[in-house]
């Protein structure tokens, strides 16, 4: 019987949602803590990845056909091996939608409404009604990368009256996006926006893609919000944009380098909102994996493509 391997921890009823969509494979559910060759030994498909495994699946030994990764990044898979080993890849992409979109809003909000100086106050014990308080009614966000994540954050947009511009490869029209830029015409779009998402992938286009001169065409007055990829942002050149009031500030949940060194300087600007990589955790982040794994499931038993989030690797993602 072939098997699948499931490198995570599931309920009951998940485990069974995936026997159910494949009766005729063996289900081996195993926390990736635990798991080891031998488990992965007659392995055809494996839900998950592991690092300290990754040179046994890349091996001769280990039989895998396709991979389901936990998560919605792809950059720090050895993509090129597995190419070469014709294993099909897909992604979690699409799981974040609801949680990282809601997240985006919060850093937008915390600082039209001053609230980040608000909680710094309140550890002061400082009735302080200082500060410039905005609306987002009329605003202009700028979505660099419009794929789930970006179209979810444009109807966000929309509900609060927000102008909505994207940037995304394909240049293709998207529901919610009032004006579409392709990537080439990047400078362009960052000119207008009062607040600038970056929600791309990591590839070797889009390494330190935002750079010194990426944050020189953007509005000082503008907001920089990073929850694609850390390395996708030049570091030093976002502090020397701060710490110039280049723009006026930013709202991270990526870093490069990541975790973001205690002394780093990023830390002790008031400008800045800082989230530790948490903004596509919630509490339905298994169900979402498992209803994509399930649907490619189907697909691969019929000997169809696999239609969600199949990774592309001449692009990277």
């Amino acid at each position: 019987m072939s098997k699948i391997v499931v490198l995570q921890h599931l309920s009951e009823s998940q485990q069974q949602k995936i026997q159910q969509a494949a009766s005729s494979y063996e289900i081996v559910t195993v926390p990736v803590r635990e798991a080891d060759h031998s488990v992965l030994a007659d392995a055809e498909v494996i839900l998950g990845w592991s690092r300290k495994l990754q040179d046994f699946i890349l091996s001769d030994q280990c039989p895998v056909k396709w991979i389901q990764t936990w998560s919605a990044g792809v950059d720090k898979m050895p993509m090129k091996q597995l190419e070469q080993k014709h294993v099909l890849l897909t992604s979690a992409n699409g799981v974040h939608t609801i949680p990282i979109s809601e997240q985006i809003f919060a850093y937008m909000l915390a600082f039209s409404r001053n609230l980040h100086r608000a909680v710094r106050n309140q550890e002061k014990h400082s009735w302080d009604e200082s500060g410039n308080f905005t609306e987002l009614h009329g605003k202009t966000i700028v979505i660099v990368g419009v794929g789930n994540i970006g179209a979810g954050t444009a109807q966000l947009a929309k509900a609060f009256g927000m102008r909505t511009i994207g940037v995304r490869r394909s240049g293709k029209e998207q529901e919610g996006i009032d004006r579409m830029y392709k990537m080439d015409e990047l400078d362009e779009a960052l000119g207008e926006g009062d607040y600038i998402v970056n929600i791309l992938p990591l590839t070797g286009e889009t390494e330190k893609l935002f750079n010194k001169g990426r944050f020189a065409v953007m509005k000082d007055n503008s907001i920089f919000i990073n929850v694609g990829r850390g390395p996708t942002v030049d570091t030093d050149a976002l502090v020397d944009a701060l710490q110039s009031s280049r723009i006026a500030g930013a709202g991270l949940d990526v870093f490069d380098p990541e975790p973001l060194p205690e002394d780093h300087p990023l830390w002790d600007m008031e400008q800045v909102i800082i989230t530790p990589h948490i903004a596509g955790s919630n509490e339905h982040y298994t169900d979402r994996v498992i209803d994509i794994f399930v649907e490619n499931l189907k697909a691969y038993q019929g000997g169809q493509t696999l239609p969600v989030n199949l990774v592309d690797y001449s692009r990277q993602y």
